[in-house]
């Protein structure tokens, strides 16, 4: 049983050093990557450079800012002249806001 115990040991402690080495080489988070954005999401978050999260976030302060939200409806957005520009001319469900940024983003 001893030998057993140590063959497991031995084998646990190479898989923790083996992802000790690979962590070390990840690459950098989602919220540290900066994307270029198209000239008409430029013109709602303000910034060339800018990474997914703070789009996301200025996209939401400008929603609420210009009161772009379905009253009875808050999840739906209803895009003002700059925001027909990114999500279109129809009414947008909030959670479909990540798609239509994708087509307006480059790494």
């Amino acid at each position: 049983m001893k030998k057993k115990a140590k063959k497991t040991a031995k084998k646990t402690a190479k898989r923790a050093t083996a992802k000790k080495a690979t962590g070390a080489k990840k690459k950098a988070g989602l919220t540290q990557i900066t994307y270029t954005v198209s000239d008409d999401l430029q013109a709602i978050v303000g910034s060339r450079q800018i990474t997914r999260p703070q789009i996301v976030k200025k996209m939401w302060d400008y929603i609420k800012a210009k009161k772009c939200q379905d009253p009875k409806n808050r999840r739906m957005i209803i895009p003002d002249d700059k925001l027909s520009k990114v999500l279109g001319n129809k009414p947008v469900d909030m959670l479909k806001l990540a798609g239509h940024i994708n087509k307006h983003i480059k790494k």
